[in-house]
């Protein structure tokens, strides 16, 4: 890596830490990647930017938007006005520009409509045409621990309408429909940008830590739904590593994992 490169991202992960504290997340040194929350008018936001050995430079950071809550042209006049924040800063640290122009953005836009609550993907499919659309589900092996049971199931998806089947499928399991938990999360990489959502079923956070291990694994057309039944011990922490566990055998079984 030049070195200059190198002073200017050391510089700006320190700086970018102070300033955003706790909503600054490493998610990993190596390849130094970070996660900032931006939340403004009770709209959140989260900013996931990776650095090249050629920025700042060269070249931008590699980003990625999570806001399941945004709409589609929403998304994309957000992503534009950051493309335009890189154009206007070549060569410079762009990445406290970018979330405060997320910032600005939250501000001029209107709260979600907390009302007129989203259907869950279950509920909008076609189940005349379930057998049809519905990608290929892989199940895989159970995980045994204090008579609690862990077991992920993954499928190839492409499109929103691929993740309600595949759900919607799971559902028609009795099995599955009568686990104490069926947390899930979705990665679907679009030319325009990234589409991801997680659920927990009330199993709290546990969507968002399959997500995160997705981002980790590079997983770019991946649902995966882990199913738990409760044996009434609790497990206390063990509880996501088994998730964890369970999220990534099931790919690895199912061919989802790049070498």
């Amino acid at each position: 890596m030049d070195s200059d490169n190198l002073t200017k991202q050391t510089e700006e992960i320190e700086a970018l830490s102070a300033i955003y504290g706790d909503d600054w997340t490493t998610e990993s040194d190596i390849t130094k990647s970070f996660c900032i929350r931006i939340e403004e008018s009770k709209k959140q936001v989260l900013l996931y930017v990776t650095m090249p050995s050629t920025y700042p430079n060269s070249s931008p950071p590699k980003y990625e938007l999570s806001a399941p809550w945004m709409d589609r042209k929403a998304k994309e006049n957000l992503l534009r006005a950051l493309d335009e924040v890189y154009l206007e800063n070549v060569g410079e640290t762009v990445i406290y520009q970018w979330v405060e122009k997320i910032r600005e953005v939250l501000l001029t836009m209107k709260s979600p409509e907390p009302v007129k609550k989203p259907q869950s993907p279950v509920e909008t499919i076609n189940m005349a045409q379930l057998e049809i659309n519905c990608p290929p589900i892989t199940h895989g092996e159970v995980i045994m621990d204090r008579k609690s049971s862990f077991q992920g199931h993954a499928a190839e998806v492409h499109s929103i309408e691929d993740v309600k089947a595949v759900l919607a499928k799971l559902k028609q399991n009795k099995k599955i429909q009568n686990a104490t938990h069926n947390m899930y999360a979705y990665r679907i990489e679009l030319p325009r940008g990234c589409v991801q959502d997680c659920a927990d079923d009330g199993e709290a956070h546990a969507g968002a830590r399959m997500l995160r291990l997705l981002r980790l694994l590079g997983q770019a057309r991946a649902l995966v739904v882990v199913s738990r039944w409760y044996g009434g011990i609790q497990l206390g922490p063990d509880r996501f590593r088994h998730i964890s566990n369970a999220t990534r055998q099931v790919l690895q079984q199912a061919g989802m994992l790049k070498k």
